[in-house]
C-alpha cells in the first residue's frame, strides 16, 4: 500500500463525495468531530474548473486535511490539467466515474466511464502522470445489472495507477434506491492489491460494522448518513478503534448544529444564497418528534434568517410545554 494513503485513510472512514453537499461548510462540521478521517469535496466538473476558478467550491482550511478534491469529466488532459491545479489544496484527488445523476452520464461523465473502461484507464493514467499526491477513483458496480463489471474495472484502475478505489455498491440504474450490495464488494477486493472502501446505506455504527463485514472492505465511505448527523464519521472512528458506542445527538444537538449550519453557509454565501442552500439540510436535521413534518414546511418557505432562528429556538420550549 502506497504509504501516503495508508497515512490518509488510516481511520478507516471517510466522507463521501456529493454534488452540492460536501461543501466547505459540511466538511468544516464533520471535522469538527473527526479529526483524522478523510474529508471529500463535492464533485468539481473540469469543463467548469477550466473555466472558471471557483473559490467557493475550492476553499479549505488548513484543519481540513486528509482532504480529497474529486473531478469529473471524460477529457484525459483536461481532468489532468485541473488535477494539477488542485494540488494546491488536496492531499489526494479523486476522480468520479460513479454519478448516476442523467445531465451526467449523458455528458458522458461518471458512471458512463464504466461502459468505457478504455478512457476510464487513459483518464487515471494521464492524471497519475501529471500529479504527485494519491489518485483514487470511485465508480458502482456497474452501469446495469447486466453490466456488473466492477471486478474488471476496479482491476483496470489498479494497472492504470490509481492508489485507492471507493465503491458505491448499487448499479446506475439503481440510482439511490434498493439495497446496497456490500457482499460484492469482497470480490472486488480479493481482486485488487490497493485500499477498498465501502460506500451505500452506511447510515450509524451498526451499518458501518455490518458493511465492513460484509464487503471485507479497508473502510467506509459515508454519504447520505451525515446529513443531518455530521458527528457520524468520528462515532464510527471511535467504535472501529476502541469499541466505544457514542448515541447520536439529541434534538437539541442537532438544532444547534443546523443553527451553526446555516450561519456559516450563510458567512460563505451571503445571507440570502445561504439560506436557500441551507433549506435542503433542514429535513436532515429535524425528524422524529411530533410536528417535524410540518416545523420543515414552515422553515423551508421562510426567507427571513431571523425567523428562522426563531422557530428553532422555540422547538423545545414547545415540545416540553406540549404544544408543538
Amino acid at each position: 500500500m502506497n504509504s501516503k494513503v495508508k497515512t490518509l485513510i488510516s481511520s478507516r472512514v471517510s466522507l463521501a463525495p456529493m454534488a452540492g453537499i460536501t461543501d466547505y461548510v459540511l466538511r468544516s462540521l464533520v471535522r469538527q468531530y473527526s479529526k483524522t478521517c478523510l474529508l471529500t469535496t463535492e464533485m468539481i466538473s473540469s469543463e467548469a474548473l477550466t473555466q472558471v476558478k471557483d473559490t467557493v467550491i475550492t476553499a479549505r482550511d488548513e484543519n481540513h486535511s486528509p482532504v480529497s478534491y474529486q473531478l469529473s469529466g471524460h477529457k484525459p488532459q483536461m481532468i489532468a490539467d485541473c488535477a494539477k491545479y488542485l494540488e494546491d489544496f488536496a492531499d489526494m484527488i479523486d476522480i468520479n466515474m460513479g454519478c448516476p445523476v442523467n445531465k451526467v452520464v449523458k455528458g458522458t461523465d461518471g458512471c458512463a466511464l464504466m461502459r468505457n473502461p478504455d478512457l476510464a484507464a487513459e483518464i487515471v493514467r494521464t492524471v497519475k502522470a501529471d500529479i504527485s499526491i494519491p489518485l483514487s477513483v470511485k465508480f458502482r458496480l456497474g452501469y446495469t445489472f447486466d453490466e456488473l463489471n466492477y471486478v474488471e474495472f476496479g482491476q483496470k484502475m489498479q494497472e492504470a495507477g490509481a492508489d485507492f478505489i471507493t465503491i458505491h455498491a448499487r448499479t446506475r440504474s439503481q440510482m439511490y434506491g434498493g439495497k446496497a450490495d456490500w457482499a460484492k464488494i469482497a470480490e472486488l477486493k480479493h481482486n485488487v492489491d490497493i485500499p477498498v472502501f465501502a460506500n451505500g446505506d452506511v447510515v450509524s455504527i451498526e451499518t458501518a460494522v455490518q458493511c465492513l463485514e460484509e464487503s471485507e472492505a479497508d473502510g467506509v465511505a459515508i454519504g447520505r448518513g451525515a446529513l443531518g448527523d455530521p458527528s457520524l464519521l468520528y462515532r464510527i472512528e471511535k467504535y472501529l478503534q476502541t469499541g466505544k458506542y457514542l448515541p447520536p445527538p439529541s434534538l437539541e444537538e442537532k438544532i444547534e448544529t443546523l443553527k451553526l449550519h446555516l450561519l456559516e453557509e450563510m458567512e460563505l454565501r451571503g445571507e440570502d444564497v445561504g439560506l436557500k442552500f441551507c433549506r435542503k439540510f433542514i429535513p436532515y436535521y429535524l425528524n422524529g418528534f411530533p410536528g417535524a413534518s410540518k416545523l420543515r414546511g414552515e422553515l423551508v418557505l421562510m426567507d427571513k434568517p431571523s425567523e428562522v432562528f426563531s422557530a428553532l429556538n422555540n422547538i423545545i420550549p414547545k415540545l416540553m410545554s406540549g404544544n408543538a
